[in-house]
């Protein structure tokens, strides 16, 4: 067996084809080790850090960072065996071509040319490219005249191989050979032989859009390949002054071209969650109810909590007490926590309270899983856990699949409340507004009170109307007085 190996991209996660390459962890020549982390890759849910499969030493990485690569394909090639002397040379490796061979091929002019290696091409030495046992070709090589062009004038064999006589022009006296002109390929922008420029296809289309010639660029990707920066940035540089037309005033009018727009690409994470948002939007008909709630006596248990000798390493918020009012709502109304599955609805009996987290690579929206289960105290400390490993973008793609039940926190931003989407799924998803002190009436008098506003999307092929009234009155009573709702329902 070979002692190098290539490692190819893995699978991450269910449906996934690509990944993007963001950070090499090893460079060529590092010895690591087995299990050791030696890539960080973007998939359309996570970032993640890929392990070692084997243990060696880095004798060369495919792909720099950056790249969208698909999955099984080689990223890196790993010695695993760096102490038992150089590599040798595979039998498949092909010897570098020398001067000598390279000079004794020929080109072939642009008309009724013959790619060299093709039967009747040229061949290096000065042979003929002919199929085994038929013998070298004795005539030259010709194609088949194009359609629509003239056919040629048939010429003896014997003339293509006698010398041509110059003729003279009509006005001198005596004929001047032209000098030798060796032929040429032609060349495009890119430095290489003409044809096709290496470019993908939405590279194409955005110098299309951008009116960028791609036959004038040279690539910076692998291969000579143009990427899209080359484009944006042949679209970038200014262009050169026209002259002013006579008598015409000069004037700085407003410009709007490439030059003033910013193209991000779409990908990964953000890529993901758009397809998912519109494959919800357009599928589960939405429903949204609104709750505006008094919620000064959980602002006030909140702090009595937090005061307690047990809690006060505990990061406590009021998402916690939303959280834990949505699980004792979904007990009293089951129905909540299920899925349309076409036939049939699909009731469970866990709950994975998903709570959405906006990172810089885009919104993601991990889950808790048994959330149900848990205690008051290690719901808050699952919920701590869950937002700093998605600030530290490490969630794994396990902890994002799954959901049953969303909470996204819109307060934080300082926002009142909004109509969430549905994540695919899912049937119900509650979004917790900015709590704010308010003129509130209380026991009859006009007073200033701590208020917030809860927003309910739901599912209507599986929650009508009264359901999700329900549903969303039971957490405004929790959050109203958590501590009499604890008592009543548990």
């Amino acid at each position: 067996m070979s002692r190098i190996k290539e490692f190819n991209l893995p699978d991450l996660g269910e449906g996934l084809t690509e990944g993007e390459i963001l950070a090499w962890l090893v460079k060529v020549g590092d010895t690591i080790e087995l299990n050791q982390p030696i890539v960080e890759v973007e998939t359309a849910k996570a970032a993640v850090e890929i392990p070692a499969k084997w243990a060696g030493q880095v004798q060369a990485i495919f792909h720099p960072e950056g790249t969208t690569v698909e999955v099984g394909t080689p990223i890196i090639a790993i010695d695993t065996e760096p102490g038992a002397g150089p590599v040798e040379s595979s039998a498949t490796d092909l010897p570098t071509p020398s001067a000598a061979s390279l000079a004794a091929v020929e080109v072939a002019p642009a008309e009724g040319a013959v790619e060299p290696g093709l039967i009747g091409g040229p061949a290096p030495g000065g042979r003929t490219a002919v199929l085994v046992g038929y013998g070298p070709r004795t005539t030259a090589a010709k194609r088949r005249p194009r359609k629509g062009a003239a056919p040629a004038a048939a010429v003896p064999a014997a003339a293509v191989a006698a010398p041509v006589a110059p003729v003279a022009a009509p006005v001198a006296p005596v004929p001047v050979p032209a000098a030798p002109v060796s032929p040429v390929p032609a060349v495009n922008g890119n430095g290489h032989l003409a044809g096709p420029v290496l470019a993908k296809p939405p590279v194409r289309k955005l110098a299309k859009d951008l009116g960028v010639d791609l036959r004038t660029l040279t690539g910076s990707g692998p291969l000579g390949s143009i990427t899209r920066e080359d484009v944006q940035r042949a679209a970038s540089a200014p262009a050169a002054a026209e002259p002013l037309t006579a008598g015409a005033p000069a004037t700085s009018a407003a410009s709007f071209g490439a030059d003033r727009e910013q193209r991000i690409p779409v990908k990964g994470v953000r890529k993901l969650t758009a397809e998912n948002m519109s494959r919800s939007a357009f599928t589960a008909p939405h429903v949204t109810e609104f709750l505006t709630v008094d919620v000064t006596r959980a602002m006030k248990a909140l702090d009595r909590l937090r005061d307690r000798r047990e809690w006060r390493d505990v990061r406590v918020s009021p998402l916690l007490l939303v959280a834990k009012a949505v699980l004792l709502a979904v007990k009293r109304h089951p129905m909540v926590n299920s899925s349309w599955a076409g036939d049939e609805i699909v009731v469970k009996e866990y709950v994975n309270l998903g709570i959405a987290a906006a990172t810089e690579r885009g919104l993601i929206v991990p889950n808790i899983k048994d959330a149900g289960r848990l205690s008051l105290r290690e719901l808050a400390d699952a919920m701590t856990n869950l937002v700093q490993t998605a600030k530290t973008g490490k969630t794994s793609p396990a902890d994002m699949s799954g959901g049953t039940l969303t909470i996204t926190n819109v307060g934080v931003f300082g926002v009142d409340t909004g109509t969430p989407i549905l994540p695919p799924g899912e049937s119900a998803i509650l979004a917790f507004g900015a709590v704010r002190e308010l003129p509130w009436v209380h026991k009859g008098k006009v007073k200033p009170r701590l208020v917030t506003t809860l927003g309910l999307s739901f599912d209507h092929r599986i929650i009508d109307g009264e359901l999700g009234s329900k549903f969303l009155r039971d957490i405004g009573d929790f959050l109203a007085d958590p501590e009499a709702a604890l008592l009543a329902w548990t």
